[in-house]
Order: C-alpha cells, then structure tokens, then sequence
C-alpha cells in the first residue's frame, strides 16, 4: 500500500440522518463533501477503508487543463482556479505550484494531433501554447533529445502532493461541519416512493434525501446491486518516486513513453506512458459493446491480461442484501502491485532522454486501479430511475474536481 497517505481520524457517532450521504473518501468525494458543508448542507461521507487509500493518492499529481477532452476543459478551468486558494482556505498546504505541464511531441502526427487539440479548446479558454526545440530547451534548462519535434505547453498548468492534498480537503469539510467515517462501507440505498430514503452502513442506516456515490473504480459494481448498469472498466496504472534529484526540470514532462514530474521532497514521481494493464474480468464482456470504440481508437494504451484481479472478479457477487456483508467490506481496498518491468523501462528511457536522471535513486514503486468508462470522461449527473441518487466517478486518472491526474 502506498505509505506516505496523511491520516484522518473517524467521527465516532454514526448519525441518524442527514442531507446528503456521500460514498467514497477519495478526492472527488471529499471535495463533494466540501462545497456541500459550506454551503451549510448536512453532510455524510462513508469510506470503507481510509481517506485517499486508493487511487486519489497514487496519481502523478498533476493539476492541469491541458489534453483534457474538450468537453472538461470549461470545469478543468475552474478547478485550476480553486489550487491557489486551496493552502489559505484549508490552513493546510497540498503542495500545489504552477510550474508548467509540457507535452513533447516525437513525430509530425503527434504534433498535428496537439495543434488539433490546441484548435479546439483554445477558444474555451486554455492556456496552452506550442513551443519549438529551442523555446522547449529553454525551459527545461535542458538538452532536448534529437528526436522532439515540438511541444505543447501549459505554464498555469502544475502539480499537487496527492498523498497530503486529499486528506487536507477532507479536514476542511470536517472543519465545515461534514462527518467523516472510514472503516464504514456503504452496503445499498434504501427507497421510499421510488426516491433516495437511506443508505444501510455496516455500521447502521442513514436517512437522507440524497447520495452522492463518488466510489471510483467500486463504482459499477455498488450500481448493479441496484440494479443499475454503470459500464465501467479498471485499469491498473505503475508509478515510482525518486529519492531528490537536484538540477533537475521543474515542470511535468510527457512524451508517448514516458511522464515525470518534481515532487514537493525534491524528488520525481515517475511512469511509463500508455502501459495501463486491463484485466480480463467478467466485465469485460458485459460491457464489451460498450466499450469496442474505446478499445479500437485506443488499443496501444492498454495491455489485456488475465491476473489475479481476474480471478478475484470472478468469484465477487453481484448481488447482496443490506443484512449481509457486502463485498466492500470483504474487500475493503485495491492495492495492487505494480508492474517493475515497465517501471525499469521507464527509468531507463528518462535516464537516456535526461542523462540526469541516470543518478535516480527509487524510494518506492506502486500501482492504482483506475475507473475508466467508454468515453473516458466522467459521469457527473443524477440516475433518472432513482431520484436523488447521483454518479460522480470515471475519472480515468483525470480528477477534475480536484484536479488531480
């Protein structure tokens, strides 16, 4: 598991009732929980196992607007917005700077594919400008390797520690009045009159009017004991950190095969590009209609195995009744080991790309489930069969309320 996450306590009197339950303490349901308290909505958060245990603490930690789907960039813009007040308003820091996101380009059809990007969604507001080799080298304070071509850049763009910033977000809800409950898995909803009556606990029933299910990649498997089909895949994502590495570039770097970025420790977190790993499971052929677009446009980013997930999925109910432990709470978390062969082919990519990095000492390695969807952009909307019941999760690594990749 990944060790460096901050901890956040439990409240310790399970409510009666409430506005709004909230399921699922990673970055998106803590910044739910956030806004509703300060509005002065009475607000639950359930988590089953911590806050940030999954993946809301094993991104990069890019905060950003770039390459985003044109149809986030409007809400990516103003999640940008939120990372400079974020330190004042919690009283806490997350370790967030503009310090530039760069996507290196390594062939014409990579180029062309950003200036179509840039066309798009320059006129929603983005930020984001293409920069030849030598304005490239300049601000990488670097040698550009033989075989850039071009790049895109975003200078507001920038970086968060992930492992601080979800748990100073969680505080600040509770600061707002908002309770917090891990170690307390969400089981069902309970209905009255066909709309949102309660939430059944492990710990007990909650009434409210209202759930939001921010449960990442658990998230299609919670809707289909409801009886609502969520089509919604996991990925599985391999990420390093390095020991500090002085002299090194201070802006996120990207090419097709590999990603770095400077961490607040002086250090870099790491990954190999387009090297996520899907799981055969169940459903992958439930869904499979759903997603044979996705899976054709984009075939060279994943890698279809059957692992140990594979199993695992295999033998998880579908189905359970509020009276019985659910799989949530037989399960209560993902951590999955990382992939160390694509990690080594990462580091040494960067170490022949940026000779510097030839001197990285790695500190840790570890490895995310990722909730993707067809379309690979998230689902943010009330469910039409169940009033008050809303979906906040396939953010495929994107986090845009939090605005965490």
């Amino acid at each position: 598991m990944y060790p460096l996450i901050s901890h956040v306590d439990s409240d310790t009197s399970l409510p009666d009732s409430t506005d709004v339950v909230i399921i699922g303490g990673g970055i998106i349901g803590v910044c739910t929980a956030f806004f509703l308290a300060e509005r002065g909505v009475s607000v639950v958060l359930v988590e089953k196992s911590g806050i940030a245990h999954e993946q809301s603490s094993r991104n990069w930690g890019w905060v950003r607007t770039m390459g985003r789907d044109v149809a986030e960039v409007p809400l990516a813009i103003a999640s940008l917005k939120l990372w400079d007040g974020w330190a004042s308003k919690l009283r806490h820091e997350t370790g967030f700077t503009r310090s530039g996101i760069l996507y290196a380009c390594e062939s014409a059809a990579e180029l062309a594919a950003k200036v179509s990007w840039l066309d798009q969604a320059k006129p929603l507001g983005i930020e984001a400008r293409l920069l030849d080799t030598v304005q490239i080298q300049a601000r990488l304070q670097a040698k550009v390797p033989a075989s850039w071509t071009g790049a895109l850049f975003t200078e507001s763009d920038g970086r968060a520690e992930p492992d601080i910033a979800t748990a100073a977000i969680a505080e600040g809800a509770r600061a707002r009045g908002a309770k917090l409950f891990v170690r307390c898995a969400a089981r069902s909803v309970e209905t009255t009159a066909g709309k949102v009556s309660s939430v059944v606990t492990e710990l007990g029933e909650i009434k409210c009017t209202s759930v939001v299910l921010a449960a990442g990649a658990w998230s299609s498997l919670f809707c289909g004991n409801l009886g609502i089909r969520l089509p919604q895949l996991r990925v599985l994502g391999s990420v390093m950190r390095t020991g500090p590495l002085p002299g090194g570039p201070e802006c996120a770097v990207a090419t097709e095969k590999v990603s770095f970025r400077k961490r607040a420790d002086g250090g870099y977190t790491v990954a190999l590009r387009n090297a996520n790993v899907a799981a055969l499971v169940p459903d992958s052929f439930r869904y499979l209609p759903d997603f044979l677009p996705m899976v054709r446009a984009h075939h060279h980013e994943y890698r279809l195995r059957v692992t140990r997930q594979s199993w695992q999925e295999l033998n998880t109910p579908k189905r359970w009744s509020n009276a019985q432990a659910s799989p949530f709470e037989t399960q209560r978390l993902y951590d999955p080991k990382p992939v160390d062969a694509y990690l080594d082919k990462a580091l040494s990519m960067l170490a022949e790309q940026f000779p510097i990095f030839a001197q990285a000492r790695i500190e840790q390695r570890w490895a995310g489930l990722i909730d993707v969807t067809p379309d690979i952009v998230p689902v943010m909307d009330q469910v039409q069969s169940l009033p008050g019941f809303y979906l906040a999760t396939g953010f495929h690594g994107l986090h845009v309320v939090g605005g965490l990749v």
